[in-house]
């Protein structure tokens, strides 16, 4: 749901009722993981997508029933021979969709994007929970960190109630029941936000794992990732294209003032003038972080890798050619870097598509950057025998019955 958060944020600001599909589950070849999500509202208008394109349309039906009962529902859909065709899901997947109403046109309190702290506002459980979604949207569309966890199996009468957790730990919204099943679940979402990760996760009615089982589903909105390149030239300008593409936060970084410019860099969101070292020295980056060198000058690049290589980022490229590689790499040696820092590094940079222009280039690095996250392998998937979708980071997960 958090990923069209921003469109479904201008639809609560407008009053505009709508129900939101969010893949809760999947197993097999799916084409979307959890927390992908369809929307459609009173007038027909839909966002976003479930499946690409296998199963939206019996999802679209669903959302509008969910709109006329006011009743949140949670659906499979998966491949056989009887329903293959009738829903179009035949890439041999089984994904898991939860529908839920969102009634946005009621009086609103102020503050947190008109959602009522605690129960929230008056008008019954649906109502407290469309404030609680309300409130999960406006965070996620302005850049906040918070975490949307919702019941997608259990007791019929928890099903859709949902949670928002913010990094202190405090929280908007309630599951129902028993006291301690709020208590873990915001504990459980809470360390689910700091790692950033969308999944589900199983807990009980009574806290812990005491109790009626509950299978929660838990979307992460973080800000978005950084991506730092180093070194203001034609392949960076390319390269910030590409970045913002995938959606990252990117910065260029130069020394130089007459290069770093936002005539040059017009779609970059930061242009900083800076010795490349002595800026990152003064970032706070995190897990997700990108840093591309593209700078292939010594006298920017050791100083900088000698720093890059020692922090707990995604991803370290350097540009240049294997001759350059190779001295890069006896200098940062002599600086004092271990071989297993060395081999963090990703140098030359790039995948080898044959890349020669800066728009090509830009597309390799980006190729190897996906692969790292994704833990592809960057061979071609004609002929192989390796999973079309996977992250390691995120393993695919089902949800064994549905109610």
């Amino acid at each position: 749901m958090l990923d069209i958060a921003e469109e479904l944020h201008r639809w609560v600001e407008q009053g505009r009722e709508f129900a939101v599909a969010t893949v809760v589950a999947t197993h097999g070849s799916a084409p979307r993981q959890p927390g992908a999500a369809l929307a459609v509202d009173r007038d027909g208008t839909a966002i976003g997508s479930v499946s690409g394109g296998c199963v939206e349309g019996a999802v679209y039906e669903l959302c509008q029933e969910a709109l006329e009962t006011g009743r949140p529902v949670l659906e499979r859909f998966g491949y056989s021979d009887e329903d293959a065709f009738a829903v179009g899901l035949t890439c041999g997947g089984v994904i898991d969709i939860l529908v839920h109403p969102v009634r946005t046109s009621l009086p609103r309190s102020a503050g947190d994007g008109g959602a009522a702290g605690g129960d929230g506002a008056a008008g019954g459980t649906a109502d407290r929970t469309s404030d609680t979604l309300a409130a999960g949207l406006a965070a996620a569309a302005r850049g906040e960190a918070a975490a949307v966890a919702r019941v997608v199996q259990g007791p019929a009468g928890l099903l859709g109630r949902a949670l928002l957790v913010r990094p202190d730990g405090s929280h908007t919204g309630t599951l129902g029941g028993h006291p301690a099943l709020d208590r873990t679940a915001v504990a459980e979402t809470r360390a689910l936000l700091d790692a950033g990760r969308t999944t589900t996760l199983e807990i009980g009615t009574e806290g812990a794992h005491c109790g009626t089982p509950v299978v929660l589903l838990v979307e992460s909105s973080v800000p978005a990732p950084r991506m730092i390149v180093f070194g203001a030239i034609d392949f960076a300008s390319a390269l910030v294209r590409v970045g913002k593409f995938l959606n990252y936060h990117v910065t260029v970084c130069d020394a130089r003032p007459v290069f770093a410019t936002r005539t040059r860099f017009p779609e970059a969101d930061e242009i900083v003038v800076e010795w490349p070292h002595r800026y990152l020295d003064s970032q706070e980056l995190d897990a997700r972080s990108v840093l591309c060198v593209l700078t292939h000058d010594a006298k920017f690049d050791v100083p900088l890798l000698e720093r890059a290589l020692r922090l707990p980022v995604a991803y370290v490229g350097a540009m240049g050619s294997r001759r350059t590689h190779e001295d890069r790499n006896r200098r940062l040696r002599e600086a004092g870097l271990t071989d297993l820092e060395l081999a963090r590094l990703r140098s030359p940079i790039g995948l080898d598509l044959g890349a020669r222009t800066p728009e090509e280039t830009a597309l390799s690095i980006a190729a190897e950057i996906v692969a790292d996250r994704r833990g592809g392998t960057g061979t071609p998937l004609t002929g192989a025998h390796t999973p079309i979708h996977h992250d390691p980071a995120r393993p695919m997960q089902r949800i064994g019955s549905v109610a």
